[in-house]
């Protein structure tokens, strides 16, 4: 269960830029209270941004609407000011190789802007996309992973051992509260040391060492 956000890639501030947009648009109030965004969900985000800019009449499915018809109109910037992180493409082909070995999303964007940034990379085809959890499921991190468990055992009949990877404490905590391994990259803002004593079971600095990669996620 892969993160996306400075797990897999960095997006250059895209979506970022299209979410503020977004809520312009939508509400008509003037953008004024940046979040943090790093580990978050969107509806999650939704809620907190209204709340901030003393919003009452606008629905997360109005805004998300919005924002995602935003990015698909500037979804080739994400190659353009982003970038695939270090290693990424070669644990990811190397694990897409194993048989027994399904990889998907699990990440706080909404299903297309996720759909967006894997595909302005060329990675798309090695998740299974269908099974994964994403930000409109529900605004706690922890219920992303099981909903992403509970697509994945319907569609493959089979129970699974779960292995969730991000860079924040969000994603950590996620999978501990599933009893999934929790492995932890320090490409983000979090640092190795706040994510080990989050309780990651493995902390990498990045995914260069294809085989200490693949052994975390395997082991």
């Amino acid at each position: 269960m892969w993160d996306i956000d400075y797990t897999l890639l960095r997006g250059g501030g895209v979506a970022a830029q299209a979410w503020k947009l977004a809520f312009t648009e939508v509400t008509g109030v003037a953008w004024r209270d940046t979040p943090i965004f790093g580990g978050r969900t969107d509806l999650d985000i939704c809620h907190g941004v209204f709340a901030a800019h003393g919003v009452t009449d606008c629905t997360p499915e109005r805004f998300f609407a919005r924002y995602v018809a935003i990015v698909e109109t500037v979804r080739h910037q994400f190659a353009e000011q982003g970038e695939v992180m270090p290693g990424v493409r070669e644990v990811l082909k190397h694990l897409g190789e194993r048989p027994d070995v399904v990889q998907t999303l699990v990440t706080g964007n909404v299903p297309e802007v996720a759909a967006a940034k894997v595909a302005a990379f060329g990675l798309t085809g090695s998740f299974d996309a269908e099974v994964g959890g994403y930000g409109t499921d529900d605004s706690v991190r922890a219920t992303l992973v099981r909903r992403s468990r509970e697509r994945a055992e319907a569609k493959y009949g089979e129970p699974f051992r779960l292995v969730v990877i991000g860079d924040t404490v969000h994603d950590v905590t996620a999978a501990l509260a599933n009893d999934a391994v929790a492995v932890a990259v320090a490409t983000g803002a979090t640092p190795a040391a706040e994510l080990a004593a989050a309780g990651a079971h493995v902390v990498l600095p990045d995914l260069t060492d294809l085989e200490a990669a693949v052994e975390a996620l395997t082991r």
